[in-house]
């Protein structure tokens, strides 16, 4: 029975798609491993057991959309802009699924109002909130809403916590934004986050509407930079003072069990 070329043909083509699609994703891979340390091409080759030219035209194909880059002064490759973004949205739809209960658990705990922000930008999205059963609720924030980073609890818990040159471009890059803000002027963000490395976590003390207050902290990942924040807020007198010690300490305990559910699915960075 004679052959059907164009179904070998297609067929051949077929594998030869998928082939190339796993190695890309083995490489997409073993550069996440490396994180921003890098990888030479040497070592990447030796670790995927592919030839040097091979690897060296895929790695290019990457490069060209965004998924890899070459840095020549130390010839070493890693991921692009574009994987940076996957990462983050894959990030934030992970952290949306497992966030609920974290804030339940709070809310039920403080019986005050408890949000959920991540970073997108320079801005910090609000993308979970729990109501507590207090009679007094402050409801600052809607999911969805987003502000400059730093202003609000949780919004400076992801500001406090990112590397000094990407906090310095944030602040001046919402210049104008912050002008709807007339208490968070850069100087003054500048001076919270440093106040609140040092406390470890965020305190908003009447700051967004007066007479509400709130504490916020960061659910940090393996490289040490904000995965998403959780905040507690409350009138005044709940959030600042007596209770807020214990407040720290139930939203540490929710942040620490947001960062290793969502770690879990990563892979392990070398050291």
């Amino acid at each position: 029975m004679p052959r059907n070329i164009s179904t070998d043909g297609e067929a051949r083509g077929r594998d030869g798609t998928v082939k190339t699609v796993e190695r890309i994703g083995r490489i997409l891979r073993q550069l996440a491993v490396a994180g921003e340390a890098g990888a030479r091409l040497t070592d990447l080759a030796n670790e995927l057991g592919l030839s040097k030219p091979t690897l060296h035209r895929l790695l290019g194909a990457l490069g060209e959309a965004g998924m890899a880059r070459h840095e020549p002064a130390t010839r070493r490759y890693r991921l692009g802009e574009l994987s940076a973004m996957l990462g983050r949205a894959s990030t934030r739809i992970t952290v949306s699924t497992e966030i609920r209960q974290n804030l339940v658990r709070l809310a039920t705990a403080t019986q005050d109002t408890v949000y959920a922000s991540v970073q997108e930008g320079t801005a910090a999205i609000c993308i979970a909130r729990e109501i507590g059963s207090f009679p007094i609720r402050t409801l600052t924030l809607e999911v969805g809403d987003q502000r400059p980073l730093g202003v609000g609890a949780g919004s400076m818990a992801l500001l406090a916590f990112l590397p000094d040159n990407e906090i310095n471009t944030a602040i001046a890059r919402n210049r104008i934004w912050l002008e709807k803000y007339p208490r968070f002027t850069p100087d003054y963000l500048h001076e919270q986050v440093q106040e609140t490395r040092a406390r470890g976590y965020a305190l908003n003390r009447d700051q967004v509407i007066s007479g509400m207050s709130a504490i916020g902290m960061p659910a940090l990942g393996r490289d040490r930079l904000p995965i998403a924040s959780i905040s507690v807020a409350g009138i005044t007198e709940r959030i600042i003072g007596d209770r807020e010690a214990h407040l720290v300490e139930l939203i540490r305990t929710e942040t620490a069990h947001l960062a290793a559910a969502v770690e879990s699915g990563l892979p392990t960075p070398q050291s």
